[in-house]
Order: structure tokens, then sequence, then C-alpha cells
């Protein structure tokens, strides 16, 4: 009874279809992994930027520990 049990679920399993992702299938263009378009030809302006806010993020905490001493 529990092989044909297995049998019956593994035949329903196969017939199961597999969704495409749907990656392009909302008209977005191709996929980016970045939230914002990079900048071709600014690149050293966008760097620069990114990293000061990088750096500015990152030095509250210890200005904050050296303000308190």
């Amino acid at each position: 009874m529990f092989a044909l049990a297995s049998q019956s679920l593994r035949s329903q399993v196969a017939r199961v279809r597999v969704a495409a992702p749907a990656r392009y299938a909302h008209g977005h263009g191709e996929y980016h992994h970045l939230p914002f378009a990079f900048p071709g030809k600014k690149r050293a302006a966008f760097g620069v930027k990114l990293s000061l806010f990088l750096i500015s993020g990152f030095s509250i905490p210890f200005a904050a520990a050296a303000f308190q001493l």
C-alpha cells in the first residue's frame, strides 16, 4: 500500500510544471543588481560621493565616542 501511494505521489510531482522566472515578464528590461542606474562616464565623481557617504556614516559612532570622552 505504501509503495502504491509513493508511486502515485511521484507521478503527481512529475506532472507539476515549474514556472519560468518572472524577471523579464513585467517589461522592466534587463535585471540590474543595483537599485539605481550606475553612471557611465561620471565614475570618479560617483566614487568620491559614495566614499564620502560611507565614511561619514561609519565615522559617526567614533565621533560620538570622542565627544563623550
